[in-house]
């Protein structure tokens, strides 16, 4: 299995996981076999500047099986979907650290919420309004 985390640098599992899933400079792969990293890349990014789909066709150019990041648009989802790639959300922290947990069957998946902006009177800015 092949696990791809967006990083802020070339460290490997020293790196830390990127804020921001589609800006990361680069991606960290880690192949995992049973309970073992068997194997650890890093790889710049080619698309700091992308289009919708750019990024998830990169990293199944790379045979991504899964991709552990902080956050992630529900559009990009939706392209790891048709892909076939897993996506889990809501790892922050060292990335050895991630995947350690990972491995542990201790990293669970966030849902990513975006913030809502709203303008005076109720007015929405492109978001539909929290329900309570």
């Amino acid at each position: 299995m092949r696990i791809a985390i967006p990083s802020i640098d070339n460290k490997g599992l020293e790196s830390f996981v990127s804020e921001h899933f589609g800006r990361a400079p680069f991606y960290t792969f880690i192949d995992i076999k049973g309970k073992r990293i068997t194997d650890v890349s890093v790889s710049r990014s080619p698309y700091l500047e992308h289009s919708p789909g750019d990024v998830p066709s990169f990293l199944r150019g790379n045979s991504v099986d899964i991709v552990i990041a902080m956050g992630m648009g529900w559009r990009a989802k939706e392209w790891f979907s048709r892909l076939g790639i897993k996506v889990l959300t809501g790892a922050s922290g060292r990335i050895k650290e991630v995947v350690e947990r990972f491995i542990a069957g201790e990293l669970e998946s966030l849902p990513y919420e975006p913030k809502e902006r709203f303008h005076g009177q109720g007015r929405r800015h492109g978001c539909r309004r929290p329900s309570f």
